[in-house]
């Protein structure tokens, strides 16, 4: 079996994952990132069709933290994110509500702003995408992750940023022990999911500024225009998703059905003569942590380093994600 050797291995390259590598490198200490997906990003997810493309994962981001802030200030002033919105309506009010709270939005779609910070690590990262582990395992006082194509990774320190579930599954097929502590918390994080239309559209679809709704009491809770949110300037292409109880009700429901939901609560928003020309899903098992852990990470008790982060610690989201990643980093880089 062919072993790979490195300092700190990261399973997912995801925000959390590649802001851990990104605030860890500077230690040079040797990192390894491994992704299942083609691609960098996670739920933020842009997807091409034809000449266009649909934010299809996350929508937005917000700032509430002032380590945070310094990041999307240099991202801004770089020309990748913009603020999109201070609000949104819930189709009932004839003016968009303003909270105050700027909405950022990616320049090309949510997934260049993974792409930029995976192109922004040093030399001492690697990332290794397609590459779907299949089991932890504890050897000689490191990490031994297994892959698909029954190659190893170890090191002797081990940091997943999974949705927990599927990092405890992971744990689990190693047959490795956690404190009883730990395994408590990490079991009490819970997840709702989230079905996903794009449909692209011939003609003009009409929502109010910026060009999205926001209805949490919808079955459909979420209509955006990545046209006029500046995604995809070459071709109308909508994001719908439903909610939490909608999505979970019918998560393996076949397309077709699905699809006919979505379809039925777009039509009143085409204006005459618009048609629907294409029509995508998308299933998001682990969308958004609805009970989270309390700090930014859990470092596992009595293994050798083991630490867990991601959205659903300290902090759902975007945000959540890279304040995870960054405290992990800092720790790593001690």
């Amino acid at each position: 079996m062919n072993k790979i050797h490195t300092d700190i291995l990261i399973i997912g390259a995801g925000l959390c994952g590649l802001m851990t590598a990104q605030t860890a490198a500077a230690s040079g200490k040797q990192i390894v990132i491994i992704e299942k997906a083609d691609n960098v990003g996670g739920r933020l997810a842009t997807r091409r069709i034809g000449t266009g493309r649909a934010d299809h994962g996350a929508q937005f981001f917000t700032v509430r933290s002032a380590q945070f802030q310094q990041w999307v200030e240099r991202w801004e002033a770089n020309g990748l994110v913009y603020p999109w919105s201070h609000g949104w309506s819930d189709g009932s009010l004839a003016t968009t509500p303003n909270d105050g709270h700027p909405r950022y939005a990616v320049h090309g779609g949510m997934n260049n702003l993974a792409k930029e910070v995976a192109a922004s690590l040093g030399s001492n990262v690697k990332i290794h995408t397609g590459i779907r582990a299949e089991s932890i395992v504890q050897q000689n006082g490191e990490w031994c992750v297994t892959v698909e194509n029954q190659a190893e990774y170890c090191a002797p320190t081990l940091v997943i940023t999974s949705p927990v579930p599927q990092s405890l599954a992971l744990i689990d097929a190693g047959n490795v022990e956690l404190l009883q502590r730990d395994r408590h918390a990490l079991d009490a994080i819970q997840y709702a999911p989230c079905l996903c239309a794009i449909f692209g559209v011939n003609g003009e679809v009409y929502l109010p500024d910026p060009g999205a709704l926001q209805r949490p009491g919808a079955t459909i809770s979420w209509i955006a225009d990545n046209k006029r949110k500046g995604v995809s300037p070459g071709a109308t292409m909508i994001t719908m998703h439903a909610n939490a109880e909608f999505s979970r009700a019918h998560y393996d429901q076949p397309d077709d059905f699905v699809s006919l939901t979505f379809l039925e609560e777009l039509l009143p928003f085409l204006t005459a003569g618009s048609e629907v020309y294409e029509t995508q899903l998308k299933r998001w098992r682990y969308s958004v942590p609805t009970a989270l852990h309390p700090d930014p990470f859990l470092k596992a008790g009595d293994l050798p380093p083991l630490y867990f982060g991601g959205d659903a610690f300290g902090g759902p989201r975007i945000e959540g994600a890279a304040l995870s990643g960054m405290a992990i980093g800092i720790e790593l880089g001690l």
